[in-house]
Order: structure tokens, then C-alpha cells, then sequence
């Protein structure tokens, strides 16, 4: 019986003619239809799958150049645009959408030989943490039926949770990996902002959304970003720095040893007892094992909710204005002669709750009156944080953090109060205010049976130093 546990695995057994990429592609088709209650995908490609697992067992024969992906097995959140597929976003305003052009960070995953195997669920436009705003149903944890994978990437982080597919690409604009890969027991990887193109990807807060990557690895995850990261014409905001060879660079380079972490982040009062315990004395053990690990003060922690929820919010309302019912996307049934009560009528038709929440909210802070009060304040904040994070880095080379206050909770358990599902972004949201990158490592179970992960942190363009780091920690547990 086919079983995937890395990548390098996968390719030795592909070289040694122990398995096919067909074989591959077939055990993850019955995987996914074994598993529909998950409800992780939307849609399966499983004859385009079939057809280039085929295509790539013949190369191989032939003795042609393998790509570094070669009959990788990969999902696509529902955000990404794949040429000639259905991209909705996960909202019922793009139900009928056909992507036109294929993301530069999925391109780059075809050419090294991927197979994509289907797009994910997620939660509508990316807004929300729980994966229950999407408009094709919620999506499960695969561990515990009754509760949430997390949000907004929930989709992806169950394919690779419950063995849906090798790897799975989401989006993280203040969390949207990390905290679905924490509630789900898997790696989730958020790069620097600007590591790899956003081009393709549909815009909530375009500062802030960042392309990552759900693995069962470190060595995965670091292989991905080697593929995807780097220089693309079509988007101004990526970085032209160059692109380290990941997935060899973290073989070589020393672990960071001097790492920091915010005294506020484990006394707030909405982190969970254990989860409190457990860290505490994680990070006491990384002083026993030579680790100079610090506690510094974290005096804007309570700024950053706010803070993030002002600046997406504002963003997302003006990215989402094109979806008016004229451009593209659904448009309303219903005789309407007025331009705006089309306009109106389309949108509260094709938005879900927590997406019109949102341009709501985004379209009140940049109003005349209220701009300065709020969205430039916001914009000061923000910069408070780049200085803080600067300081920081010039002393420590790595900020240690929960991933969330909280294992995964039951499905429907925060629907009543939108405050409180916002609030367990305090933890995520600080590395996309700043762009640094952060992952989400698993490392703990809590008496209750669910996994919950740590979250670090480095300055931006470190992810050797990181993933270094990350590797280290996760070899350490086993």
C-alpha cells in the first residue's frame, strides 16, 4: 500500500521503482473520496491528475531531468488561480468563475514537476478563522469531527492532516496557515512579505497577504519555498532578493541559539492553562540544552487586534469593490434598473456574512470623518511595530510565541460574537503587520486529545534561520 512520509522518501521509492506517480495519484483519489465528510475540497482533478501522473512516470522511464517536485501531490486553496479551473474563493459572487491565468506560485510548482490534484474550502475571500464562512459548508478537523481545522486555509490544512495530498498551498494574512496548521497538527509556513509573488492570488489586504505552504516536514515546506519564492514581473511588491537553496541551507546551517519571547503573549488571559504550562516549560528546556532564551516586553500586544482588523478591513474593502455584478461574477436575477440598487442587490446576494462584516467595517474606517481616527492611527501603530521588530532582531534571532490561545473549538462555538473569533488572531497577526515570516511547528498535545503548535518568528528574509530552527525542534520531539 502506497504511503507518502516525505518528499525525499517519495522520490527514492519513485527512482527505485517501488511505487508510480499514477499509484500516488490513485491512493490520494480514494483518500479524498473515503474522507468527503471533511468536506476539504471543492473540486477534485482527478482525470488531469491521471493523466500527468502518466506523463511523468514515462519521463522517468526515459531518463529525462526530474523536476524538484516530481509527482509531488499538491491542493490549492480556493484563493489561487489555476488557468481553465474554477477559482470562487469560496463564495457564491464567483460561483461561476473560470481562472483566465495561472498563478506565478503555482506555475512555478507545474514546471518542477507537481501534480495539482484539486482545488481546497476555505473561508470566504480568506476572512476568517475557523473555516465555517465558506459558502460550500465548513470544513472538519479530521481528528475530532466536531471541531474546527482553524481558518481561513482550513481545506488545506486537513488534506495534509488527514492525507488528502503531499503538501497544500494556502494564504496567510494574519494567520490563515498558522493557526489552521496549529489546530490541525501539521507545519504551517508564512515567508516575508514579498518572498513569493502574490500574483494570482485573490487580494483580501494586499500588505498584508503572504503565499504559504501546509507540509508534514520542515524539509517539505523548505523544498516548496525553494520552488515558489523569488522574482516575478507580474508583481511589483515581490522581493529581488535572491533565493537560497532552502532545502540545503537548513542541512548546513547552524541552529539560531538566541531566541527571545514576549512576557505579555503568556500571561494574557484568553491563553489557555495548559497550553501556558506546556510552553513554559518548553522554553526552559532550550535553556537546559544551551539556548539563551529571554523574556523582553511586549507593551502594544492589546494594539494589535485593533490594529490589524483597521488596516485588512480598510483593504479589503477596496479590493473587493470590483466584485459589483458588472465586471464580473455573479450578478442578481432580479429586475433592477438603478446602477447602485444593482450594485447592492448583487452584493448582499453573492457576500456572506462575514465578508460584507468586513467591507463594512473597512468602508467606516476610511470614511471622511473617521480616517485619521482610525486608519491612520492604525498605519502609526504599525510602524511602532516595524521599530519594535527591528530592535528586536538586532539582538535575538528569534521571537518564540503560542501559535493561539486555544486548541481547536467545537464547530458553531464562536458564531454568536465576532469579537471573540477575532481575538484568537492575537498571536498570528503581529508577523503579517510586520512582514516577517513565521511558522507554526507541532509539538504538543493537550489533555484534550488536540495537537497545538509553537510559533516562531524571525527577521524578515530568515527563513534559513527559522526553518533551521524548526527542523531542530521538530527532530528534538521525536
Amino acid at each position: 500500500m502506497f504511503r507518502f512520509t516525505s518528499i525525499n522518501d517519495y522520490h527514492a521509492a519513485l527512482n527505485a521503482e517501488h511505487t508510480t506517480c499514477t499509484q500516488a495519484v490513485k491512493f490520494y483519489l480514494d483518500q479524498i473520496t473515503a474522507h468527503e465528510n471533511l468536506n476539504a475540497y471543492l473540486e477534485v482533478f482527478a482525470e488531469e491528475a491521471l493523466e500527468q501522473a502518466a506523463i511523468l512516470d514515462a519521463e522517468r522511464k526515459q531518463g529525462k531531468r526530474l523536476g524538484k517536485l516530481h509527482g509531488v501531490i499538491i491542493g490549492i486553496k480556493d484563493v489561487l488561480s489555476y488557468k481553465g479551473h474554477s477559482l470562487t474563493a469560496a463564495s457564491k459572487i464567483l460561483e461561476n468563475y473560470t481562472a483566465v491565468y495561472t498563478a506565478t506560485a503555482i506555475q512555478k510548482l507545474i514546471d518542477e514537476g507537481a501534480i495539482i490534484i484539486g482545488r481546497q474550502n476555505c473561508d470566504e475571500f480568506a476572512m476568517g478563522s475557523s473555516n465555517e464562512n465558506s459558502a460550500y459548508g465548513p470544513v472538519k478537523n479530521a481528528i475530532d469531527n466536531s471541531k474546527v481545522p482553524g481558518g481561513s486555509s482550513g481545506g488545506s490544512a486537513v488534506a495534509v492532516q488527514a492525507g488528502l495530498s503531499m503538501i497544500s498551498i494556502g494564504s496567510d494574512t494574519g494567520g490563515s496557515v498558522r493557526q489552521p496548521a496549529d489546530f490541525c497538527g501539521v507545519v504551517g509556513l508564512k515567508p516575508s512579505y514579498g518572498r513569493i509573488s502574490r500574483y494570482g492570488l485573490i487580494a483580501y489586504a494586499s500588505s498584508f497577504d503572504q503565499i504559504g505552504i501546509f507540509s508534514k516536514t520542515i524539509d517539505d515546506a523548505a523544498l516548496v519555498l525553494e520552488v515558489m519564492a523569488g522574482e516575478d514581473e507580474f508583481d511589483s511588491t515581490v522581493s529581488s532578493k535572491p533565493v537560497p537553496a532552502y532545502s540545503k541551507e537548513i542541512e548546513k546551517t547552524n541552529s539560531p541559539k538566541k531566541v527571545a519571547y514576549f512576557k505579555e503573549t503568556l500571561f494574557h488571559p484568553g491563553l489557555d492553562a495548559e497550553i501556558k504550562s506546556k510552553i513554559e516549560s518548553y522554553l526552559k528546556d532550550l535553556t537546559a540544552k544551551g539556548y539563551i532564551v529571554e523574556a523582553i516586553d511586549f507593551s502594544l500586544l492589546s494594539y494589535l487586534v485593533p490594529t490589524y482588523y483597521v488596516l485588512t478591513t480598510a483593504e479589503a474593502s477596496s479590493n473587493l469593490s470590483r466584485f459589483d455584478g458588472i465586471k464580473f461574477g455573479h450578478r442578481t436575477k432580479e429586475s433592477i434598473a438603478d446602477l447602485n440598487d444593482l450594485y447592492k442587490k448583487t452584493r448582499t446576494e453573492g457576500f456572506g456574512e462575514e465578508v460584507q462584516r468586513r467591507i463594512l467595517l473597512g468602508s467606516f474606517v476610511l470614511s471622511a470623518g473617521y480616517f485619521d481616527a482610525y486608519f491612520t492611527k492604525a498605519q502609526q501603530v504599525r510602524q511602532k511595530l516595524v521599530d519594535l521588530t527591528s530592535t528586536v532582531f538586532s539582538k535575538y534571532d528569534l521571537i518564540l510565541s503560542p501559535t493561539v490561545p486555544s486548541t481547536a473549538f467545537g464547530l458553531g462555538a464562536h458564531n454568536h460574537s465576532a469579537t471573540e473569533m477575532f481575538l484568537a488572531d492575537i498571536y498570528t497577526v503581529y508577523a503579517n503587520l510586520v512582514g516577517i515570516p513565521a511558522i507554526s511547528i507541532p509539538l504538543f498535545t493537550h489533555s484534550n486529545g488536540m495537537p497545538f503548535g509553537l510559533q516562531v518568528m524571525s527577521a524578515s528574509f530568515n527563513e534559513v534561520g527559522l526553518l533551521s530552527f524548526s527542523k531542530e525542534q521538530m527532530l528534538n520531539k521525536l
